[in-house]
């Protein structure tokens, strides 16, 4: 099994950071919040 997307939820000032780091090393991270304009 070979993971190339992460989703995280949650995008406020932690989620950015999660977000982030797998973003760097070539990851496709989705953020999901429960307000719209965030997402």
């Amino acid at each position: 099994m070979d993971i190339k997307q992460i989703v995280i939820v949650g995008a406020g000032q932690m989620g950015n950071g999660i977000a982030h780091v797998p973003a760097l090393a070539g990851y496709v991270a989705t953020l999901i919040d429960i307000n719209k304009e965030a997402s």
